[in-house]
């Protein structure tokens, strides 16, 4: 991951004609809950910003993105039939007004003469028994930035046509069961609603430079989810004295992501069609990075895309 992140600076400097006011290199980072991509960027971010490399790197992660408490419970609210809308997770579950005014501004923030300093979002998942509120104050961050990781776990994500929608949704899902999203109570109209709110956060994709992908094997595409996620809340409730979900309700909250993933989740590598029709590719191909992990989150297969 540090040997890819450093190949596409150097090329993304040489793009920008050497220009000492280049903007940072965005580099997205997805992969499901639990699989370690908050870990793993923290480690890119370490290892870029220390010897011999000393660049300076700023981390956005989506989820600090989510919308606070208040208009969570708002979106639920106004949304009473559909479950997917139920908590943060799912596209329509963050606060994209502030997501593009970062984005545009960290894009421009090695600009010449700028002084500007930018505070960013911090949500704190432990808070309301698990659903989670933004923080009062988040990180600093402050110019010449080398390179921005943005990590999520619908980070790439692009929505589809209605009928590829209709079609998924008649396919059992991988290792879950043939009628998962009906014994969940997730309806067609669900999926399509957040397919609609899906559409604007490709704005924020398309200033992406480079991109890293961890994901499950083919074989497990959604099941190890499940493991993971529930050893994360562990682990959080375990430095934070308890405060945090219950098994249960995490399962219920993995459920809720699942749609995300069998829906959009392959946009990552193939992209979308547009109104138009046109099929368009993410501006990461070619400089995207996959990494498949197993079970216990050991490296199964590493290939570029």
């Amino acid at each position: 991951m540090v040997d890819h992140v450093l190949a596409e600076l150097r090329a993304h400097r040489a793009r920008q004609g050497g220009k000492p006011a280049a903007p940072p290199l965005v580099v997205g980072v997805q992969g499901p809950q639990g699989s370690g991509k908050t870990y793993l960027t923290s480690i890119l971010r370490d290892v870029l910003q220390g010897p011999p490399h000393n660049l300076s790197v700023a981390v956005l992660s989506l989820d600090d993105l989510y919308l606070p408490h208040d208009g969570l419970v708002n979106l639920a609210n106004t949304h009473p039939d559909n479950p997917l809308l139920r908590g943060r997770g799912q596209p329509g579950t963050h606060d994209v007004p502030l997501g593009t005014e970062l984005l545009n501004k960290l894009k421009r923030i090695n600009s010449p003469g700028n002084v500007y300093e930018l505070e960013l979002p911090n949500f704190d998942k432990s808070l309301y028994d698990g659903e989670g509120d933004r923080a009062p104050h988040g990180p600093i961050v402050r110019p010449p930035i080398d390179v921005l990781l943005f990590e999520g776990w619908c980070v790439g994500f692009y929505p589809i046509p209605q009928a590829e929608a209709e079609r998924r949704y008649a396919q059992p899902v991988k290792g879950l069961g043939d009628d998962f999203l009906q014994r969940r109570g997730y309806r067609l109209q669900d999926v399509l609603d957040v397919n609609e709110r899906l559409k604007s956060y490709v704005s924020w994709w398309d200033l992406f430079d480079a991109f890293i992908q961890i994901k499950p094997p083919e074989e497990h595409p959604y099941s190890y989810i499940y493991k993971w996620r529930l050893q994360q809340e562990h682990n959080m409730k375990a430095r934070n004295g308890g405060k945090g979900m219950s098994d249960e309700q995490v399962e219920k909250f993995v459920d809720r992501y699942i749609p995300g993933y069998v829906f959009f989740g392959d946009g990552v590598v193939s992209g979308y069609t547009d109104a138009s029709g046109t099929r368009i590719s993410p501006p990461w191909i070619g400089h995207g990075l996959q990494v498949q992990i197993g079970e216990h989150r050991e490296v199964l297969h590493v290939r570029r895309f």
